[in-house]
């Protein structure tokens, strides 16, 4: 673990105490809180400001990251979660970037980086290293040498084969967790037939299970037989299930290093973190025999549970239990619909959710989300009420950062660069931490931004050293 500090963080002096004071003040007095309580509210708010977050010490500040994956968004959304948390990461690419850094909507590219990786890139210090050479191959048992973690994405026995694998790099560092990234794990028969190919989101997605399920329902009559296939989540979610899933493991194991002073592996293979969260879908094919038809917008456990069209786009509307589908039937003024489907058995059974769905609309269609919200809000304070029926307005990008909500939350930062520019990014999903909240610091690097500062540091490497193995070839 690195020697840093413990206690306040070293950004203290980004902000003056008496404007900080009058700008939590005046929050104060102006706050709205989610809670029916208002001086819960105003404590939570109090409790958890974003805008106090740089005053606070950061939770994983003495431990020391080194992020050597290639072309992996789940890698690196598990160093991610780290540094947020106070983690000094290092982030190794060849010298010639990693190639995650060209993945891109449109080839949109800021500089030398694709605007998913600035994300990912964020608080982490970035150096080149050439693991192809012997002497790029001695400098990182070096590094690693002094590192609590190493988080990799190669194929399986890539790195052992060049002689840096878990077992070759715990005899010098027994306290090393050691996280490898790979569709099929470290070991088994897929691993083993298909370990030669490099770790894609989308194998995780198909491997996982989730990816068989999602896509237009197989029981509404209304779908072209063509449009019923399965489709992909419009993110990456397997690398980014499985990079949580990383970050999770990699603490446990920090835990009990903490403790016993001894590192471990950590083996995560994203469809084991898809597959982990399929509720019930595995269940039902044990129990039934039978596979999970593609449900769409339905919900075969819990419906009315949809998103249904309204008119400026779309809101979610529940009513699953029979209070709360007499509720909603009460405020569409259709008690023909509560006669039709009384009970949870007739809405759950597929054939009659697309029936229902599109009486649901009949109504919905004539009122904007707002409309619709206000309705249900009304209703929710009747004392002869017959249940609760929510709502929720699909967003749009726009619509995101336009919502006085998320920005009083400061839920998007705004970072100015001297390399990128002006870049928006997504805050830190710890920042409401009271205590040890995460934070951005700053956005990307450039690639190999950091060779200078990192090799002084860990390995007493100046400029003329670096010079020269940038000329051999080795950063």
């Amino acid at each position: 673990m690195t020697e840093r500090k413990v206690g306040s963080s070293g950004y203290d002096d980004m902000f003056d105490d008496e404007a900080l004071a009058k700008k939590l003040k005046e929050e104060d007095e102006t706050i709205v809180g989610m809670a029916i309580n208002k001086e819960y509210a105003r404590w939570a708010h109090q409790a958890t400001n974003p805008a106090d977050l740089f005053r606070k010490p950061e939770a994983l500040e003495d431990m020391l990251v080194i992020d050597a994956s290639y072309g992996n968004f789940g890698a690196l959304f598990a160093s991610s979660l780290l540094a947020e948390l106070g983690a000094e990461v290092i982030r190794i690419e060849p010298p010639e970037g990693d190639s995650a850094r060209r993945m891109t909507p449109y080839g949109m590219m800021i500089n030398d980086s694709g605007l998913p990786y600035i994300v990912e890139g964020r608080n982490k210090f970035h150096i080149t290293l050439n693991l192809k050479t012997q002497e790029g191959v001695n400098l990182f048992k070096r590094l690693v040498r002094k590192a609590d973690v190493l988080i990799e994405s190669f194929k399986p026995g890539y790195l052992a084969g060049l002689g840096v694998g878990y077992e070759q790099l715990s005899a010098d560092n027994p306290g090393l967790i050691y996280c490898p990234v790979h569709s099929y794990g470290q070991f088994g028969e897929a691993s083993e037939e298909f370990g030669n190919q490099p770790d894609y989101d989308i194998i995780g997605q198909a491997r996982g299970v989730v990816m068989s399920i999602t896509g237009e329902p197989d029981l509404d009559p209304e779908v072209p037989p063509q449009y019923k296939r399965p489709l992909k989540h419009g993110n990456w979610m397997g690398w980014y299930v499985g990079g949580a899933w990383a970050a999770f493991g990699i603490q446990a194991a920090m835990l009990y290093k903490r403790k016993t002073g001894k590192g471990q592996v950590v083996d995560v293979a994203p469809p084991e973190g898809l597959l982990s969260i399929s509720n019930y879908v595995m269940q039902y094919f044990h129990m039934s025999g039978n596979e999970m038809p593609r449900a769409g917008n339905f919900d075969y456990a819990v419906f009315p549970y949809t998103y249904v069209k309204c008119k400026d786009g779309y809101t979610f509307m529940s009513g699953f239990t029979d209070p709360n589908w007499a509720a909603l039937c009460e405020i569409m003024n259709r008690p023909d619909l509560q006669s039709r489907f009384p009970t949870i058995k007739e809405r759950l059974t597929p054939e009659n959710q697309p029936k229902i769905q599109h009486e649901i609309e009949k109504f919905t269609e004539n009122y904007t989300a707002d409309e619709i919200l206000q309705m249900l809000t009304e209703y929710s304070r009747r004392p002869d009420k017959k249940g609760t029926v929510v709502t929720g307005r699909l967003e749009t990008p726009l619509d995101v950062l336009e919502r006085s909500h998320w920005k009083v939350r400061e839920t998007f930062v705004q970072r100015h660069d001297p390399y990128y520019g002006d870049v928006l990014v997504q805050n830190s999903s710890f920042k409401a931490m009271s205590k040890t909240p995460g934070r951005i610091k700053w956005i990307c690097r450039p690639i190999g931004g950091d060779n200078e500062f990192i090799y002084q540091k860990y390995l007493g490497l100046g400029g003329r050293r670096l010079e020269a193995l940038k000329g051999k070839g080795v950063v």
